[in-house]
């Protein structure tokens, strides 16, 4: 099936981006596309400055947008990190999914807020704002069963693992690396966490725009499960596409069968939620 990323150009005005991201996921839907994602923080920009002011509730304006042009196009649309989710005074990162009866199917928490410090470069802190997720979130298609994170979620192979564990053959995850971690770990973490788990990973970032608060990497990526890039964006607005290949995933199983070969009575991994 056909699998394609929107790489949006992220503006401070709600409705031309929702504008804009309805016109591309058409778009990606008129080229055969049967699974279509957006970026992490579509409709607003990416900032803990900007999480309160731009918040909505699910259901929503946003919400409702995504699930319209997803029965529309009768297709199954990740709706990046939608918006800051407003529920019982507290922020979310959150991503919606909806399928082409344009019911939603997953909502993802973001689990893990990015919290870091690197002298020199960049200081972040999403815990000032937001608070975190407490569950995975998967959704069946006709194709394949998938997983979903948000941006850091990806740094944490366990989740990863858990995923592969109940049966998911492609993860999504939304994302927003800068120009200090892009460089540095976008590809890495992506292609570790494909050939890890034998499964194909998509990553879908905002384009790149210098002049904003917080500039993001750009590099919308798909890995397959050999470890390898299939397609890449550059740092512009963007649609890529790949074509996920379930037989070829299939091949690579059998013929390195990590999955039946885990050592289960020496150590093991479990979802408590």
């Amino acid at each position: 099936f056909r699998l394609a990323l929107i790489q949006l150009h992220v503006s401070a005005v709600k409705s031309d981006n929702l504008q804009r991201a309805c016109g591309l996921v058409r778009e990606a839907s008129a080229k055969g596309a049967k699974v279509v994602a957006l970026p992490e923080c579509f409709n607003s920009p990416y900032g803990t400055q900007y999480f309160k002011e731009y918040a909505e509730k699910i259901p929503g304006e946003s919400t409702q947008k995504l699930s319209e042009v997803a029965k529309e196009c009768s297709i199954y649309l990740v709706g990046g990190r939608s918006i800051p989710e407003e529920d019982g005074g507290k922020l979310y990162n959150t991503c919606t999914v909806f399928g082409p009866d344009g019911a939603m199917l997953a909502k993802h928490r973001k689990v893990h807020l990015f919290d870091i410090s690197i002298p020199g470069k960049i200081q972040f802190k999403e815990s000032e704002t937001l608070s975190p997720g407490n569950s995975f979130s998967m959704f069946d298609t006709p194709y394949c069963k998938v997983g979903l994170g948000i941006c850091y979620d990806i740094r944490f192979a366990e989740m990863a693992q858990i995923y592969g564990q109940k049966g998911c053959q492609l993860l999504i995850y939304p994302g927003a690396f800068n120009l200090t971690t892009g460089p540095a770990h976008w590809e890495l973490l992506q292609r570790g966490r494909a050939v890890d788990n034998q499964v194909y990973v998509a990553t879908v970032s905002p384009a790149r725009d210098e002049k904003a608060s917080y500039v993001a990497w750009g590099h919308s990526t798909v890995v397959n499960p050999w470890g390898e890039v299939i397609a890449k964006a550059g740092a512009e607005e963007t649609v890529i596409y790949t074509d996920i290949d379930l037989k070829k995933l299939a091949e690579i199983r059998q013929q390195i069968p990590i999955l039946s070969q885990k050592r289960c009575d020496l150590y093991g991994l479990e979802m408590k939620k």
